[in-house]
């Protein structure tokens, strides 16, 4: 069976997260999603706007999702290994990044390719959450 592990925040849920998620489950059998825990969203420097109970179970009724899973941290080689994941997806907005470089490794010593989509353009919930707060000044 060939496992297949994505992770994200999933905050204002949109096409970019359909369209990675739908590619994911096109290339193995079963998809588990990592969602991003509210405390490490805040570690990172940002803060969701859906809470994380929320946001997981949006993530859980997408039907490209078999399981979704909190994810508490970003070691990345350590999820894959406890799902047993044969690919990690992520946008190829990191593709060729330092950070990713490293990624690509440590996972390949679990026995883990990264595989890299197409990012969406013009959509992020960063995009959303701007211009939302921006009509509400109006």
């Amino acid at each position: 069976m060939i496992i297949g592990y994505t992770s994200g925040v999933y905050d204002l849920f949109h096409i970019g997260h359909v369209n990675i998620l739908r590619n994911a489950k096109s290339m193995c059998d079963k998809l588990i999603v990592g969602v991003t825990v509210d405390e490490l969203v805040s570690y990172k420097g940002k803060k969701s706007v859906i809470p994380f109970h929320e946001r997981i179970e949006v993530v859980r009724a997408c039907r490209y999702v078999d399981v979704a899973i909190p994810q508490n941290n970003m070691d990345k080689a350590a999820a894959a290994k406890k799902c047993q994941a044969t690919y990690l997806f992520v946008g190829d907005d990191w593709y060729d990044t330092e950070k990713w470089e490293q990624h690509e490794i440590e996972l390949a010593n679990v026995g883990c390719k990264v595989i890299y989509f197409p990012y969406t353009q013009g959509t992020s919930s960063t995009l959303i959450n701007n211009t939302l707060n921006k009509l509400r000044e109006k």
